[in-house]
């Protein structure tokens, strides 16, 4: 089975028309790539618009603050992308004179870039030979080949990026990888791959044992936390607020927040008004104080369920230390402060 050749074939005929498949120019792809981690193309296609339209260049987005990098990116999720991508700008317009850097090991050095995003990058833009491997290709490999190996290992990564070495095209490396990611992604989907269409089901060990829900095999993740948010949202008499950046190596770094009160359970009516009184910022204020939401809204994130409720504190005096209301749409925010944020129609 010539699976390179075959896979290249399917991808000339099927690949979807992208903007980051017209160029060769490494900051692209790079953001491109970046922005695709953790991230659907229809989801991560208007973010790439976007960062390429504000920040042309490297040099643009090197010279960019963090707070409006942080913005752009809002929504997206796994906001360190974001953080990694402007630190790595500077380093290349500071460190390398502006200079993308051109060989695997190189690309490797960027902050928040991986194995899988420096093949990508050296193989579409440098043609350097280095097999990509990402979701999309643990799934395919598993199942044509009937892997059983726990793809979040380091063996199973080692066993994985070994097959892709040796099946890769070294004459067209980068159509190569990009072919076996849009396969991955458009026909051996992880649920109702189109087997029936596959140009390789005659020879797909999975589809042959009936195996396909089973590979790629991944060991359990670590249990899932739950935690009880409550977030202050002060309305002041002159038409104020309380936005607050958020410090630590913790979620949502850097971004903004109302001031939140963490809870071991869901927290009553009493236990947030006893907690406020205990505010610096609200000390010696009278203030009245309202649920928004009575049901708890559940926010998902990979390791942690954070179960949530805004609190509506109305303070009958001014807020000398507070942001004006009309300003907190410019402020960077988890998703779900900003969808709070819209929905509240400050």
């Amino acid at each position: 089975m010539n699976l390179s050749k075959q896979l290249i074939n399917w991808y000339t005929d099927n690949k979807r028309d992208l903007p980051w498949r017209n160029t060769t120019n490494p900051y692209f792809i790079w953001l491109s790539e970046i922005i695709l981690q953790q991230t659907q193309v229809v989801q991560g296609l208007p973010y790439y618009t976007a960062f390429t339209t504000y920040y042309p260049t490297v040099f643009d987005l090197a010279n960019a603050e963090e707070q409006d990098v942080l913005k752009l990116w809002q929504g997206l999720g796994y906001y360190s992308r974001a953080r990694n991508l402007h630190a790595s700008a500077k380093y290349i317009v500071n460190e390398l004179n502006g200079q993308f850097p051109d060989t695997f090991d190189d690309i490797l050095k960027l902050k928040g870039v991986g194995d899988y995003t420096a093949s990508a990058i050296a193989s579409i833009c440098f043609n350097q030979i280095t097999a990509v491997v990402d979701g999309n290709v643990y799934r395919a490999l598993s199942r044509i080949y009937g892997i059983e190996t726990a793809i979040n290992t380091g063996k199973g990564f080692k066993e994985f990026k070994a097959l892709a070495q040796q099946l890769i095209d070294v004459k067209q490396p980068a159509t190569f990888n990009q072919a076996i990611m849009e396969f991955g992604a458009r026909l051996c989907k992880p649920k109702n791959p189109d087997c029936n269409i596959c140009p390789f089901n005659t020879v797909c060990v999975a589809l042959q044992k009936g195996t396909i829900g089973e590979l790629p095999v991944k060991l359990k993740a670590n249990k899932v936390t739950k935690k009880h948010f409550n977030f202050i949202v002060i309305l002041s008499k002159d038409n104020k607020t309380i936005i607050e950046q958020r410090q630590g190596s913790g979620i949502w770094q850097n971004l903004y927040q109302f001031p939140l009160i963490e809870t071991e359970k869901e927290a009553t009516h009493e236990v947030i008004v006893n907690e406020i009184d205990n505010l610096d910022i609200l000390k010696d204020a009278t203030f009245d104080v309202s649920l928004y939401n009575d049901k708890v809204i559940v926010h998902k994130l990979s390791h942690q369920h954070l179960n949530t409720k805004f609190w509506i504190v109305t303070l009958d005096q001014e807020l000398s230390k507070g942001v004006s209301i009309k300003q907190i749409k410019d402020y960077p925010v988890p998703i779900l402060i900003g969808n709070f944020i819209e929905k509240f129609n400050f």
